[in-house]
């Protein structure tokens, strides 16, 4: 949270700069734009390349059932982002390639077997919303594909085109949302909106003293039942300078991963999370 911080300190302090000149403070009020523009250029200061969403490795269990050596496993995700352009292209949005790789892995399997790895590339354009001197969110229309690389009746495939949104609410909480348009084009996948959804929305909270952090996701399952896929992450700060932490994952419902897509699972894990300076994505 510190850039975050940072770039709200920066945010007020522009509304009315002070410059020392001739040993005197003098006090020079700066329009909206003039702000806007320098929240931008804060902005493209970030680096290109950077953490997405969360990357994490956790192991765990089944919850209400007998742990076997089939229900336990390690699950982990690696997640990052290339920002292609600075904020020069219409509408100071921002070209971004991003990708995310999960992997579902059976630990305690002879030969340690991964049951399965999802590859989810996307390229998409982001816009940062400043109001009333202030970033307060981003928007993000993103085309994005994911599949599990394997052949025959184990192939799972979809492509999606997002629209996300996130809202600063404060440098300690953010809510998002996210929606998106499938494509579906995987043979042995067809229904896969009944268990993967159609949206989601959420929120992440910080700690004051920035040791704790909190997210929530839940994603809607098709249908007009009361019916969702539920994440819930609970991280520690390991230490006060580092971006890693020690989390605990809850995930209850359908569509974990693909291969697995239209099967229950109820699983708590625990293990390092790496997550941004800045609010993660969803």
């Amino acid at each position: 949270m510190k850039y975050l911080n940072k770039l709200l300190l920066i945010l007020t302090l522009m509304a009315g700069t002070a410059f020392v000149a001739s040993g005197q403070i003098v006090t020079v009020e700066k329009t909206d734009k003039q702000i806007a523009d320098s929240i931008r250029a804060e902005l493209d200061r970030r680096p290109y390349f950077s953490l997405y969403k969360d990357t994490y490795f956790v192991g765990g269990t089944v919850l209400g059932g007998e742990p076997t050596i089939h229900n336990s496993d390690v699950k982990f995700q690696i997640s990052f982002q290339q920002r292609l352009t600075k904020s020069t292209l219409p509408w100071n949005t921002y070209l971004y390639l991003f990708y995310t790789q999960k992997a579902m892995w059976n630990v305690l399997e002879r030969s340690l077997p991964f049951h399965d790895l999802n590859f989810n590339p996307g390229i998409g354009l982001s816009r940062f919303i400043i109001m009333k001197n202030r970033l307060v969110g981003k928007a993000t229309l993103i085309f994005e594909h994911e599949s599990n690389g394997r052949d025959e009746t184990a192939s799972r495939s979809w492509n999606k085109i997002s629209i996300a949104a996130e809202g600063y609410i404060s440098p300690y909480l953010m809510a998002h949302a996210k929606y998106w348009i499938p494509i579906v084009d995987g043979q042995y996948n067809r229904d896969i909106l009944r268990y993967s959804g159609l949206y989601q929305a959420g929120f992440q909270a910080v700690s004051y003293d920035n040791k704790w952090v909190l997210d929530m996701t839940l994603v809607k399952r098709k249908g007009w039942d009361f019916n969702f896929n539920t994440i819930v992450q609970l991280g520690y700060r390991i230490n006060h300078n580092s971006n890693q932490f020690i989390m605990l994952q809850y995930y209850n419902g359908y569509g974990e991963c693909l291969l697995d897509y239209n099967q229950y699972h109820s699983r708590l894990r625990i293990g390092l999370l790496i997550r941004p300076k800045f609010f993660s994505d969803f």
